[in-house]
């Protein structure tokens, strides 16, 4: 990618004692952030990592209690290490997987300073000053690794819902018990989405789950896990560079799949059979009016196209099965699979509810499970997008020595997942340590 000309300087700043200079900088000590990490001592860049909370924070202290990976743990590894326990095909516990990444961290000796918080990121000649709440540091190239998912994606017509109704994005939810008797209204049918209706469901409460576009995907398929297919046959790898609109693809929802002992398949019509209902995507609210109780409407609305987006998404499903089975038939494999299948279509009602009241009692709580958008309010450098995100070429942003790791589908499919960081992160260490080669070697000071 060709680097565009040094951005216009920030004027200096002496409210921050100076903490020093390092050639690389890295901002997030997640596995993206520590996976940078590990190809840069491999380089012998000297570099530090910098981190809000502790290490694999947002694992720490953003996830439900009963959250499971939807990797199996073959698939889970950095660069350098991977899964070393007897059970290959299970999912890891958040604190299995918390502990993990912490021993990474150790194994590595990745040179984190952790509770510090990036308060803002200025370019200076040569390279970028770093503000935190305890100094600053000076830098010649800088890596954004502190993630995508910071900021609930919450709709702003949330802010008209009753106050007699608890609001709930997924970063606030923990499990069913701290949620008031009665019904439940989850937004957003994506991994997280099923999940949590799932097991609110199970906890007795009435379960209202709205869905929009999603991708259907099964556990297990012809007797593997799908991960092993998608890896065999290269659909994981599939570069950015060979999609026409790469944007479109990288907003696609998460796979609706679940991590269980069990490999079981979790989708709209389990849901469904269980007793959830099922509902089209949250379109807005409707409070002009009263209900039968005399009481003002808070009318939840929802799309009519509900049959339309399953239909789709049962299509689009089934293309993936027919690649696979198309793999296998082209090499011949014929032992140690299951025969083809094809599954149930997602089962939809005739006439399926448009709205929800909201004012009459039967919904206690609405859990936002929308998605999330990254947070670079920090960022005093011109390079984003109208929406807040990254203008990049498969990490490397428009802007010297200035790279991004750990984005939905940043290079591959298989970007989104713990395993495929470590492509990422060899292929940006590489590009960093050609861009140092070629560039100017500054000499930082506390005043530059």
């Amino acid at each position: 990618m060709k680097l565009t000309n040094r951005l216009a300087l920030q004027p200096n700043s002496l409210l921050q004692p100076f903490k020093g200079s390092v050639t690389t900088l890295i901002i997030g000590a997640g596995q993206a952030g520590l996976a940078m990490s590990r190809c840069l001592t491999q380089r012998a860049i000297d570099h530090v990592v910098l981190e809000r909370g502790k290490v694999a924070n947002s694992w720490r202290t953003e996830r439900w209690d009963s959250l499971r990976l939807l990797t199996p743990n073959w698939k889970n590894s950095l660069p350098g290490y991977r899964y070393q326990g007897d059970k290959p095909n299970d999912f890891m516990t958040t604190p299995e997987f918390v502990q993990f990444i912490q021993n990474y961290a150790e194994t590595i000796s990745a040179p984190v300073h952790d509770g510090v918080t990036v308060t803002a990121v200025d370019a200076i000649e040569n390279g970028y000053r770093v503000t935190t709440n305890v100094g600053q540091w000076q830098c010649r190239s800088l890596v954004v690794a502190s993630g995508a998912f910071n900021i609930p994606n919450v709709p702003s017509v949330s802010k008209a819902i009753p106050t007699s109704i608890e609001t709930l994005t997924t970063h606030q939810y923990l499990n069913p018990t701290q949620l008031e008797e009665g019904g439940v209204l989850i937004v957003g049918g994506s991994a997280t989405g099923l999940q949590l209706a799932e097991e609110i469901q199970r906890s007795g409460r009435e379960v209202t789950l709205s869905v929009g576009e999603h991708v259907r995907m099964p556990r297990c398929y012809r007797g593997r896990d799908i991960f092993c297919w998608m890896d065999d046959t290269g659909i994981s790898r599939e570069h950015y560079t060979s999609f026409d609109d790469v944007n479109r693809v990288r907003k696609l929802p998460s796979p609706q799949l679940v991590g269980t002992p069990e490999h079981s398949t979790l989708d709209l019509n389990k849901l469904r059979a269980s007793g959830v209902n099922i509902v089209g995507r949250f379109c807005g609210l409707n409070n002009s009016g009263s209900n039968t109780s005399g009481l003002n409407k808070c009318e939840a609305q929802f799309s009519g196209a509900l049959n339309n987006i399953c239909k789709m998404a049962d299509l689009k499903m089934n293309r993936l099965l027919d690649t696979i089975d198309t793999w296998i038939e082209d090499k011949a494999i014929t032992t140690g699979i299951d025969q083809p299948e094809r599954f149930e279509p997602t089962i939809v009602d005739k006439s399926p509810t448009l709205s929800v009241d909201l004012a009459s009692g039967k919904i206690k709580t609405v859990i936002w499970a929308t998605g999330y958008r990254p947070d670079y309010s920090w960022l005093n450098l011109p390079v984003l997008n109208r929406k807040g995100l990254f203008n990049h070429d498969g990490g490397v942003v428009n802007a010297p020595g200035l790279y991004t790791i750990g984005l939905p589908f940043m290079r591959t499919r298989q970007s989104s997942f713990i395993g495929g960081v470590s492509d990422d992160a060899y292929y940006l260490s590489d590009h960093l340590t050609s861009y140092l080669d070629a560039s100017f070697k500054p000499s930082f000071n506390a005043t530059s």
